[in-house]
């Protein structure tokens, strides 16, 4: 039986970050990872394999190009399964590989097997084979994400029916898709089939939907989507779903409608991957979805040497956020003064089109009373989106009357995701409308919206 200073339960990003920060201040690490590779479900089937079949599905069916060339434009005619498939393969195993060589270069021992405590300072490692070895450690982190959450009723034996962790190896394409779920995962996937030209039908128990983005940016973003064909039931949960007479999945709503569809995917929610891992030994208790408890400031749970981190303690779920609580959990296992958290983070969502949002929503500023100005561009207004043919997109800032301080940014279009950051670095710094107004940007330039929005909202503000 060996021993170690820190045993990590996982290897997604918060496991992984921090299995190197504590191999990095010279202590014994230990990885423990169900899967055969390395990764997690970040690598395996959630992060990295959705935005690899986002990225395969925009470039095959032309939709960057459609601007110029038209809705029926097209790079291959036909997309199968196989060629979703062909870019995933060799994007995992690049990943794995990183991260392989990562914990060889740190000294970092990984063990393949499903690890379970007997007791606050000893694990059970299952192996593959089916044999177990015992490891004991000083301090332990749990980071073993979550597995999608299958109601009762719902056969995900039959094959096409999926949850959100099998649509990654999906058999064909469908010519129709119902999607069960307008959270993050659900509407990716919903978006990323609407763009390979399935018939989309997303269901939504809720009225709303991605409630913690501001309402502008998702009525925009639904009105997009509507032009495109995808239908959106609201308001109504699941009652049952099977397979009809004419061989298609049926949906039935509690309203009493149907939806019919060729396959079904099942994203309505996400659960604590913890059932197996006897954490009554610890007592160390999770809720009715399986999530741990922490403090949120040191990642500890109800065990003091115990801490978690990663999608198994709940929001924001996001890979960035994860690997952030990672290393801070293992600095405070280890006495390292913890970093100051910053306020303010961004929220990528990768559908298509992206959403990133990071500071306070219109609707968020208002609760609280702010005096305030918005802005907006339109990416098609910069000569950077109408030389790549950009139809639609918007970016939103929110700036302070009184102090004109930039209290938002909220952007749907090309680029999202990576515009964001320079919102985020002004909000963080506690920057101005003045410095987009008084500086350059490249051009052309996406990042242009900056000025234009800044201007825009300059133009109403008290002076």
């Amino acid at each position: 039986m060996g021993r170690y200073d820190f045993i990590v339960i996982g290897s997604g990003p918060s496991g992984r970050r921090a299995a190197i920060q504590a191999a990095k201040l010279g202590k014994s690490v230990l990885v423990i990872e169900g899967r055969l590779k390395v990764g997690g479900v970040s690598v395996h089937t959630g992060t990295i394999p959705s935005k690899t079949l986002r990225e395969t599905a925009l470039n095959l069916s032309g939709w960057r190009e459609r601007g110029f060339y038209g809705r029926s434009y097209r790079v291959k005619k036909e997309i199968g399964s196989q060629d979703l498939s062909i870019r995933l393969g060799k994007t995992l195993a690049h990943e794995v590989d990183v991260l392989e060589h990562q914990f060889l270069r740190n000294g970092v021992a990984t063990m393949a097997g499903f690890a379970r405590f007997v007791d606050p300072h000893r694990v059970v490692v299952t192996s593959p084979d089916g044999s177990e070895l015992a490891v004991e450690g000083d301090r332990f982190l749990i980071a073993v994400g979550t597995v999608p959450h299958r109601p009762e009723g719902i056969d995900f034996d039959d094959p096409d029916i999926l949850d959100s962790d099998q649509v990654v190896d999906i058999a064909r394409l469908p010519r129709s898709l119902a999607v069960v779920g307008a959270g993050v995962i659900g509407i990716e996937y919903a978006t990323i089939f609407s763009a390979l030209d399935v018939a989309v039908t997303v269901i939504e128990p809720r009225a709303n939907f991605l409630e913690f983005i501001d309402r502008e940016i998702i009525e925009e973003f639904v009105h997009q989507l509507r032009d495109r064909g995808v239908t959106f039931r609201l308001g109504s949960a699941v009652e049952t779903v099977a397979r009809g007479a004419d061989g298609r999945i049926v949906t039935t709503l509690e309203d009493g409608r149907a939806v019919r569809s060729e396959m079904l995917l099942y994203c309505a929610g996400r659960m604590g991957a913890t059932g197996g891992l006897g954490l009554d030994a610890c007592g160390i208790e999770v809720d009715g979805r399986g999530r741990v408890a922490v403090d949120a400031t040191t990642f500890q749970t109800s065990a003091s040497h115990i801490y978690a981190a990663g999608d198994v303690i709940g929001f924001p779920s996001l890979a960035s956020t994860s690997m952030e609580q990672g290393r801070i959990a293992a600095c405070h296992a280890f006495g390292l003064p913890l970093p100051p958290a910053p306020a303010y983070f961004p929220y990528g969502i990768y559908a298509v089109p992206e959403i990133s949002t990071v500071g306070m929503s219109e609707e968020e500023v208002r609760r609280r009373g702010i005096n305030y100005e918005c802005g907006i561009a339109r990416l098609r207004e910069t000569s950077r989106g109408h030389i790549m043919g950009l139809e639609q997109g918007l970016m939103k800032m929110i700036f302070s009357n009184k102090t004109r301080r930039l209290l938002g940014v909220h952007i749907i279009g090309e680029g999202a995701t990576e515009l964001i950051h320079i919102g985020q670095a002004v909000l963080n710094l506690k920057g101005t409308i003045d410095y987009f107004i008084e500086n350059t940007f490249n051009y052309p330039t996406l990042a242009e919206a900056y000025k234009i929005a800044a201007l825009d909202a300059w133009n109403r503000m008290a002076r």
